[in-house]
């Protein structure tokens, strides 16, 4: 993928890449860097998974993903984000998504980093089919109006609980 702080991809996720990206954005002093790398489980309900696949409406995700980096820098102004997420198959074990926070210290980068999972979960347009033994199922997916303050308050209190 191009060194792009925010996007979305078919290529496998590179922390390494994305990590880069975002301290050659990072505007001030890092002294943290946070990681969060969504893996494909091979079990979910008690059954096991052969792969997922991800689809995405991409303005719209993208919108989002823009949406949520506006967020987190209003709460937590010294941090840079980096934030991609794979789309197609993905077999047991690989990454879905990927997400880096450079900031001065390590409780905001900690905080900003599940910030943005939270709120991917909420708002982001894409959708997991999951194929497991027996059958298949679409699962999660944005749930919350973007707008919503109480979910982007409940995305928050997670983040700093």
């Amino acid at each position: 993928m191009t060194a792009t702080r925010l996007g979305l991809t078919t290529e496998v996720l590179s922390v390494d890449v994305l990590t880069r990206t975002v301290l050659g954005a990072a505007s001030g002093p890092v002294g943290a860097v946070a990681t969060f790398v969504g893996l494909v489980r091979g079990a979910n309900l008690g059954r096991r998974v052969a792969f997922l696949e991800y689809e995405a409406y991409e303005p719209l995700a993208l919108k989002a993903l823009a949406r949520i980096d506006d967020e987190a820098c209003a709460v937590w102004p010294s941090m840079t984000l980096g934030l991609h997420h794979r789309t197609g198959r993905l077999e047991i074990g690989e990454a879905s998504i990927a997400i880096v926070v450079a900031s001065a210290h390590r409780a905001e980068a900690f905080a900003a980093c599940r910030y943005a999972i939270e709120r991917v979960k909420q708002i982001a347009p894409i959708w997991k089919h999951e194929h497991f033994d027996g059958g298949e199922v679409w699962i999660e997916g944005a749930t919350a109006d973007p707008d919503d303050d109480m979910a982007r308050e409940d995305a928050r209190r997670r983040a700093c609980a």
